[in-house]
């Protein structure tokens, strides 16, 4: 298993956390601030959401694939179910099925414990293309 970390440029841009990640799932969180998430109508930008719920399903997918595998997010069918405002917004990511070259995953996204959003989406495997 090749070790997944979010310790990019982009992730860390948003303030995106690794909570846990093993066995085809993942959790991940963000807190998510006015100043730095909110759109102008005072709720988080939907691409927070939607980020959070990528990385977090890409983070599942490739704890189940061997060192040399890679993947990457075919389409994401996104459901928003209520505004999300401040606090911690934490996705929690699944692995329904891995075949050999696509994988299914879900994902649910829960502020104050209460579910506000949810995404199902496919992913492509695929070997690492030679290191240059």
């Amino acid at each position: 298993m090749r070790p997944f970390t979010p310790d990019f440029e982009f992730a860390r841009a948003l303030g995106l956390q690794m909570i846990e990640r093993g066995d085809g799932r993942c959790v991940m969180a963000i807190d998510v601030e006015p100043l730095r998430h909110f759109s102008p109508q005072g709720v988080a930008h939907g691409g927070v959401a939607y980020s959070l719920a990528d990385t977090a399903m890409g983070g599942a997918l490739t704890s189940l694939l061997d060192d040399g595998l890679w993947c990457a997010t075919l389409e994401i069918k996104f459901n928003y179910h209520v505004r999300v405002g401040e606090g911690r917004l934490t996705c929690e990511a699944e692995v329904l099925h891995r075949g050999k070259r696509v994988a299914n995953i879900d994902a649910k996204l829960y502020q104050d414990d209460r579910l506000v959003s949810s995404a199902n989406g496919n992913f492509a495997i695929f070997a690492a293309p030679p290191r240059s």
